[in-house]
């Protein structure tokens, strides 16, 4: 292994050469308080920026073993660190220092949410990071006194503010660990709970913009209030008692006008999968971790997917139990992501009224007059939402401001009210009693088949020119493979452009299971089973 003073010697024998004598510089060195590991020079200033990992053993980082005692500890002690190193970079790193990306020290940048990160590595021996470095140039030569300048000075203040137990605030990191722990305490207590989700009394769920998703400033956010008849009471490990409304398993109802808090709601509880931060305000949010935002997607390709539940007897004789289209219209794309979503495992369908289908969600007894049920092929979901449940334990959040005749398959109802909740579900019952619907049932006495899919390797092409393997990320919602485009636009759920990196190396990744035997739940199984055991590295 080098040493710094190898480093001093390579950069200064470099100076003003041409940028590709960086690519001398690649190797590993001593540090004394860690070991400095330069794994890719990039080959222009203007390329992608250089590979660097730091290594800080915990005989000198000096992080108590009960920072990371158990998997939310770990996973949310390495979110910390991660965010301490961006915040460091900024502070000590002077930044563009030349052409291209000279000068820049950057880490992977977390949002609102806490999740499992190759930023940082924490284990019994050692800390570390991995980073990037835009190796500083003059055009197209090596600038070799800027690069001596971050790997000397900037980088080492950077890993102490970072790294080192004594140098962090002790308080803010206990309460980040001790929040993710507690926040996956509660989302495991659900099932024994018999609940879906979970809103805590307090929680501010208004965000500060449609494009911010830090919360909305205090004194213009309302309160979070459980209605008393949803309210439960839990026992965390660390903050204590807690209270908030509980969502039952069964259909939900979140109704409501326009403005009063029905889709904040649902977005809140569709990112209530992952933990939040501490201040977020949804710190205490949680939803069943297999619950799945489903929406319409027009011009959608579906692929052998069986929607006959949903979508049968098409004219011409066309065969719904094994769809495929280019272009798929509004009600049959939400008909395949809702047998999508189960065949891989869905436990809780979130669905909102303004992002559906009107034809795929209602066809009201007018229209049952008009166009009788032998000319109409679409089964809407009002009389498949019941059976889902009870055939299937898959339960469904709805968000409705526009049918009254969905009281009659809910198990509640929520009434959102200035952005308070109201449990409404007698209401509704009384005024469905009084008002009865003469709105007929379409939907037969089952849901139907979900008929498991088996891929075919062949159809995953990752080579592009003369690259065998050609995979990127193109911001949150685009994923390029090989020479496809597989648009991401209508996942709602997704929150990081590391998570869309990561997804496009495990589609590549799940190619290994594929043998023409195994059904797609299998594959994502057999992937999702070696990143627990063997970790995301």
């Amino acid at each position: 292994m080098r040493n710094a003073a190898d480093l001093i010697s390579t950069l200064r024998r470099i100076e003003g050469k041409g940028y590709k004598a960086y690519k001398d510089i690649e190797a590993a060195y001593d540090w004394g308080e860690y070991t400095l590991f330069i794994d890719h020079v990039q080959g222009d200033p203007f390329a992608s920026p250089s590979l660097v990992r730091v290594r800080i053993p915990q005989k000198i980082a000096l992080f108590p073993k009960d920072a990371y005692s158990s998997k939310s500890r770990e996973i949310a002690l390495r979110d910390f660190l991660t965010r301490r190193f961006l915040y460091s970079s900024r502070k000590f790193c002077r930044g563009n220092r030349g052409t291209g990306n000279s000068g820049i020290i950057l880490i992977d940048r977390p949002g609102q949410e806490i999740l499992k990160r190759t930023s940082v590595l924490v284990t019994e021996s050692y800390i570390e990071a991995r980073f990037v470095m835009g190796l500083p140039a003059h055009g197209r030569t090596v600038a070799a006194m800027h690069a001596r300048a971050m790997f000397f000075d900037e980088l080492p203040r950077i890993v102490r503010a970072s790294f080192f137990f004594g140098n962090l605030n002790g308080g803010m990191l206990r309460e980040h660990i001790e929040i993710a722990e507690d926040a996956d305490f509660l989302r495991n207590q659900l099932y024994s709970l018999g609940l879906v989700a979970f809103v805590a009394d307090g929680a501010i769920l208004p965000r500060a913009s449609g494009i911010d998703p830090r919360p909305l400033a205090k004194g213009r956010a309302v309160p979070f209030e459980s209605p008393q008849s949803l309210r439960v009471q839990v026992e965390l490990p660390n903050r204590g008692t807690i209270t908030g409304m509980g969502i039952p398993k069964g259909v939900t109802l979140i109704v409501g006008g326009g403005y009063h808090g029905k889709s904040t709601l649902l977005r809140a509880l569709e990112l209530g999968v992952y933990n939040h931060i501490p201040g977020d305000g949804r710190d205490f949010v949680v939803t069943n971790p297999y619950a799945v935002k489903i929406r319409a997607e027009d011009g959608r390709r579906i692929e052998g997917v069986d929607i006959s539940s949903f979508i049968a007897n098409l004219p011409l004789g066309q065969d719904t139990t094994a769809f495929s289209t280019e272009d798929a219209s509004g009600s049959t794309s939400q008909a395949a992501n809702i047998i999508e979503a189960i065949e891989v495992g869905a436990q809780v369908l979130l669905v909102d009224e303004d992002t559906s289908a009107t034809n795929f969600m209602i066809r009201d007894h007018r229209m049952q007059e008009l166009v009788s049920k032998d000319n109409e092929p679409i089964t809407p979901f009002i009389d498949k939402v019941t059976q889902l449940y009870k055939e299937a334990g898959i339960s469904t959040l709805l968000v409705m401001g526009g049918s009254g005749d969905y009281f009659d398959v809910a198990d509640r109802v929520v009434c959102m009210v200035e952005y308070k909740p109201y449990d409404v579900t007698e209401q509704a019952r009384i005024i469905a009693e009084k008002s009865r619907t003469k709105r007929r049932r379409e939907g037969g006495k089952h849901f139907g088949v979900i008929s498991e899919r088996i891929p075919l390797v062949h159809s995953f092409d990752p080579s592009r020119g003369k690259r065998d393997v050609k995979i990127s990320s193109k911001g949150l919602q685009t994923i390029v493979f090989g020479t496809h485009t597989i648009d991401l636009g209508a996942v709602e759920q997704l929150v990081d452009t590391s998570q869309t990196r990561a997804l496009g190396d495990a589609i590549y990744y799940a190619t290994k299971f594929m043998d023409g035997r195994r059904t797609l739940r299998d594959i994502i199984d057999a992937v999702l089973k070696d990143i627990a055991e063997r970790g995301l590295n």
